[in-house]
């Protein structure tokens, strides 16, 4: 891989791994971040559900499934990696991106709102979050993977770590059984997870259209983070997908693509 250059003056080893479905469309394509310890293909049935209308463009973010593995894992440079595949795709996306790549999209859109027609942030606001995940890393870093001939070893060996099963599935996706490793930069993502909880102080905001699509049975999007994210978006909208968990894609894929087509083609 040579080095891509960004218009916005980034270097990197390679563009963030893509996974792209369906053609160009007179739409702007829609790029879709995942979370932490998520990946492209975590998205797979929603991107290939709204990949009717428009050209989606899953990535894996650095430091997760195929895309690069750098030390630094900070919102600037997350940004800045999206902004290049945007680069790359024609210069204009709608965004959709949970948790970690939610923050992810709010500072590409502070950053370099250009890029941007309309963003979604789902599940997460741009606040700094105390609780860590810090005990999935360790989880995960527990697995004796020399031990693991599939999928369902390491889900044994994760619930006996305590992790339920809903995330015992999320992550062994992200487990190459064969090659006996995780498809995560675990050191590196337990090192930055301050910076992961938290979120860069950007003297900026952008007025583009913004919709923060939350599940009704989660609290990372609370009442009173309302005025902070109007300061920053300050034509945001708010909804709830009721019945919905932090995982609000994964626990209810229909609303949640519904939602999202409904405030992209508003």
């Amino acid at each position: 891989m040579g080095l891509a250059v960004s218009a916005h003056g980034g270097y990197h080893t390679s563009m963030l791994n893509t996974i792209i479905h369906g053609e160009p469309t007179a739409k702007p394509p829609l790029l879709i971040a995942h979370g932490l310890y998520g990946s492209a293909r975590n998205w797979g049935v929603i991107a290939r559900r709204l990949a009717d209308e428009r050209q989606v463009v899953a990535v894996d973010m650095r430091n997760h499934a195929y895309s690069m593995w750098t030390d630094q894992h900070s919102y600037p440079e997350l940004a800045n990696d999206l902004a290049e595949v945007i680069d790359h795709f024609g210069g204009m996306a709608d965004v959709v991106g949970h948790s970690m790549g939610g923050k992810a999209a709010m500072t590409l859109a502070l950053q370099y709102g250009d890029l941007v027609r309309k963003l979604v942030v789902a599940d997460i606001a741009p606040v700094i979050y105390s609780h860590s995940q810090i005990q999935f890393t360790e989880a995960m870093r527990a697995v004796d993977l020399s031990k693991v001939k599939r999928r369902s070893d390491a889900s044994e060996q994760l619930a006996k770590l305590g992790v339920e099963p809903a995330l015992q599935s999320f992550f062994t996706q992200s487990l190459d059984v064969k090659g006996q490793r995780w498809l995560l930069n675990l050191d590196v993502l337990a090192a930055e997870m301050p910076k992961i909880m938290g979120f860069p102080e950007l003297e900026a905001s952008w007025d583009g259209p913004t919709l923060f699509l939350s599940g009704s049975a989660s609290e990372y999007v609370l009442p009173e983070h309302r005025d902070l994210i109007r300061g920053l978006f300050p034509t945001a909208k708010f909804a709830k997908i009721p019945g919905a968990g932090h995982w609000l894609h994964a626990d209810k894929p229909r609303e949640f693509e519904a939602a999202v087509r409904a405030f992209l083609n508003a």
